[in-house]
């Protein structure tokens, strides 16, 4: 798709437009998932299986998600230890705290899922992983009401955001991209709000790197992991998708440069 977006209506948003859609029940996985604490020291708990979204949905909610690495067969990852975010605990920097107070940007929820996707795919530069079956999959997981976005507006352009997968009160971000300085840190911010406002516990980050420890990540034991995934991975959690001022999001720990 050429040119760059300008805001739709909302895409995954329930009739009265104020909720993301409680997610469609799907049967069971015709895939047997060995324990996600049988993984290897990389974290691989098998190799194989497929996207279809009854797979992926009963991957998630046992703790363990795709990697496409360009094999010939799909391996599946439960990395331990596992990066967390909680809302309560995010760091937001002096320089993150003037953009959401200067920056005159607002937020959606649902309203460009396809754009979003696409932009994450674009932003990488070492490769990408988010194959074309990899977005075909999400955007169905998505019309489903498992999958969802936020993205961040400047005026009627979209500047940054960021997907993934929600089960229950966990949400486990997939990527996010950035076309204006800060925007997908704007959009970790608007989704742990809008996350914690309807319930949300915790934001799943998979693997621990620099960044995401600087946001306010924590590496947690996979067996912990587990443990809490299971009590909250059926809990009923349902985010607003309203267009928000990102000035809202002025708030919170401020943390050095």
């Amino acid at each position: 798709m050429s040119g760059q977006p300008t805001q739709p209506e909302s895409q995954g948003a329930t009739s009265d437009g104020t909720r993301t859609r409680p997610p469609q029940p799907l049967p069971p996985s015709s895939w047997a998932f060995p324990s996600a604490d049988q993984a290897d020291e990389d974290g691989i708990v098998g190799i194989g299986a497929d996207l279809d979204p009854r797979t992926l949905v009963t991957a998630y909610q046992r703790g363990i998600f795709p990697w496409p690495h360009g094999w010939p067969s799909l391996p599946w990852f439960s990395p331990d230890p596992r990066a967390v975010i909680r809302p309560e605990t995010l760091h937001v920097s002096r320089s993150l705290q003037r953009t959401l107070r200067r920056s005159g940007w607002h937020t959606t929820c649902d309203a460009a899922f396809r754009h979003v996707i696409a932009g994450c795919a674009s932003a990488r530069h070492d490769g990408t992983w988010i194959t074309p079956a990899m977005v075909d999959a999400y955007t169905r997981l998505h019309e489903l009401g498992w999958a969802h976005s936020i993205e961040v507006w400047d005026d009627e352009q979209l500047v940054g955001g960021l997907y993934g997968v929600q089960v229950g009160a966990v949400f486990t971000g997939e990527s996010m991209f950035s076309r204006s300085r800060d925007a997908s840190k704007v959009a970790m911010c608007d989704l742990l709000d809008r996350f914690a406002e309807a319930g949300g516990h915790v934001l799943d980050a998979q693997l621990m790197t620099e960044h995401l420890a600087s946001m306010g990540a924590v590496p947690v034991p996979r067996q912990q992991w587990l443990a809490e995934l299971a009590e909250l991975v059926h809990r009923p959690v349902r985010m607003l998708t309203a267009t928000l001022p990102v000035a809202r999001l002025a708030r919170g720990r401020l943390e050095p440069i």
